[in-house]
């Protein structure tokens, strides 16, 4: 089971990136068009610098929904590998099995 304060900053850095994903989008799509001046780009870039650090999505790390752990989590199925053994011998995942040759 992973610290409950490091799962805690992970939900609030979900949180901030939904609220400011609309304003961090706009502000991109200025930055990279060719149409905007360079003083709207320069300022476009400014106002992305002062949004916080934890709005940016790629700060969101990946868990495993049942324990929290942050390493070995396989995206397809949301769990850490430990507990995604445990769900393919019990039966709980369709489709995967343990290999055997």
């Amino acid at each position: 089971m992973a610290k409950t304060s490091m799962i805690n900053r992970d939900i609030k850095r979900t949180k901030l990136v939904k609220k400011f994903a609309g304003k961090r989008d706009a502000l991109k799509k200025i930055i990279s068009s060719d149409t905007s001046s360079y003083e709207e780009k320069l300022e476009a870039a400014v106002k992305l610098q002062k949004l916080p650090r934890d709005s940016s999505p790629s700060r969101q790390r990946n868990r495993c929904a049942l324990t929290g752990r942050s390493r070995g989590v396989y995206q397809k199925f949301g769990l850490g590998r430990n507990k995604l053994r445990e769900a393919t011998m019990r039966g709980d995942v369709p489709g995967l099995r343990k290999a055997s040759w």
